[in-house]
């Protein structure tokens, strides 16, 4: 019975134990990546909410060009200044005048507490940090 344990000649293949060393080594390198995959798309998600925050404060001066007494206070005067949000992307408070206030968009896809940014009148934007 020992001739089933043996090689016989010419037969190619893998023995158990080799199959087993790649088996783990894989998940080994999936147990890295995986987590480093999930940050890549929180960054992305947060690339994503800062450009639209840009376009939103763009927009809002643009308005501003047109009617500089105004106050740009709902989706509709950014939308007439220009601004498109991206598809994950909603407008949270908007109260910006040329001299103070600030428009706060949020991002659903990143994780509570982190999704929302915003713009003030002066350009600069703030997030919370990622986890």
């Amino acid at each position: 019975m020992i001739r089933y344990f043996t090689k016989k000649r010419g037969q190619k293949g893998f023995t158990l134990i080799e199959l087993m060393i790649v088996v783990g080594i894989i998940a080994i390198l999936a147990a890295i990546a995986i987590p480093q995959f999930v940050q890549y798309r929180y960054r992305s998600y947060r690339a994503e909410l800062n450009s639209d925050l840009k376009n939103a404060y763009t927009a809002a001066q643009a308005y501003f060009s047109d009617w500089p007494n105004a106050t740009v206070n709902s989706f509709d005067m950014l939308s007439k200044g220009g601004y498109q949000k991206s598809p994950n992307i909603t407008v949270g408070t908007c109260n910006m005048t040329l001299a103070t206030g600030s428009i706060a968009l949020t991002h659903t896809a990143l994780p509570s507490g982190k999704q929302e940014g915003s713009v003030n009148n002066s350009g600069v934007i703030a997030m919370p940090a990622l986890p």
